[in-house]
């Protein structure tokens, strides 16, 4: 009677210790699964491409296939000349950006930003992907050997915010009001415009680098250029950055992969980092003088 008491004992903390040890298996691979899910759940790509998180893959046009690998074709978008009024035009702005005017000549600029391929000037199994770890001495090198240069800070603006009616101002309009809030135009950053929130949410988790260029053409510019928020940040010309550090800070735009706010994707956002760094997330597009041979006034959008 003793020894079945002792056993009736020791058998119920055994029960206890299996049902425990049952329910932290089974709450473990619940997590596993909704983190799993977490990566994939918002990576949304353009027609052509398929998801898997936190990337956008394939090859689809406009990218073309060259030598067997994928890269982006060698576009440029010529940007008329522009006239915008930089300013806080929401409430995010506020205290961040000093409302200045714009102006620049008419001047081209790249359809995609820089490729893996391009940068290392031969084909690469992943060579569609934006190219990072560039300092921008190895950036503006790229640009010159492309018969091009880094396009300056208000250059990009005119880019990315300025053009979908340049020219006269319409009635009742102010410049402030032609300000695109993001490239695409002022309605909301959603994950299937632009590969940004890839490294801890909220569009996937645990990206590496950047992803292929032009896989969210609902987040291209009115005259078709790709990924001017999101992916990598962009290096732009602008003397003016932080004069206290003796030059030694240069600016980038447009955010990248690992922007987690969507604030950060607005139009007006910059980002002072050291000229020598090489930081994953930054890349380059190029902008060149004039009215470019190569270059078309508008990039035909694929539709959503």
């Amino acid at each position: 009677m003793r020894g079945a008491q002792v056993t009736a004992q020791t058998a119920a903390p055994r029960r206890t210790l299996h049902v425990a040890l049952g329910a932290a298996i089974v709450i473990t691979l619940v997590t596993v699964v909704v983190v799993f899910r977490k990566g994939d759940a918002h990576v949304e790509c353009g027609p052509g491409f398929f998801a898997r998180a936190p990337r956008c893959l394939g090859c689809p046009p406009p990218l073309v296939s060259r030598a067997g690998a994928c890269d982006a074709p060698d576009v440029r978008i010529q940007v008329p000349e522009t006239t915008l009024t930089v300013g806080p035009s929401d409430w995010e702005a506020e205290g961040r950006v000093a409302r200045r005017s714009v102006h620049v000549a008419s001047f081209a600029i790249d359809a995609f930003e820089a490729t893996v391929a391009k940068v290392e000037g031969r084909p690469s199994l992943d060579g569609a992907r934006a190219a990072g770890k560039l300092a921008r001495d190895e950036a503006a090198a790229y640009c010159a050997s492309r018969g091009g240069r880094l396009p300056t800070d208000d250059e990009w603006l005119a880019a990315a915010a300025g053009a979908s009616g340049v020219g006269a101002v319409p009635s009742g309009k102010s410049d402030v009001d032609r300000f695109r809030r993001y490239p695409w135009g002022d309605t909301g950053a959603v994950c299937r415009r632009a590969a940004w929130g890839l490294v801890q949410g909220p569009c996937a988790s645990g990206a590496l680098g950047p992803d292929t260029v032009g896989a969210h053409p609902d987040g291209d510019t009115p005259t078709g250029i790709h990924d001017l928020a999101g992916n990598v940040a962009e290096w732009v010309v602008d003397d003016a950055a932080n004069p206290s550090a003796g030059g030694a800070l240069g600016v980038v735009r447009g955010g990248s992969y690992r922007t987690a706010l969507a604030t950060e994707l607005r139009t007006w956002t910059r980002r002072e980092i050291p000229l020598a760094s090489r930081e994953p997330d930054v890349g380059v597009r190029c902008a060149y003088e004039g009215t470019s041979a190569a270059a078309i006034p508008g990039y035909p959008r694929r539709s959503p």
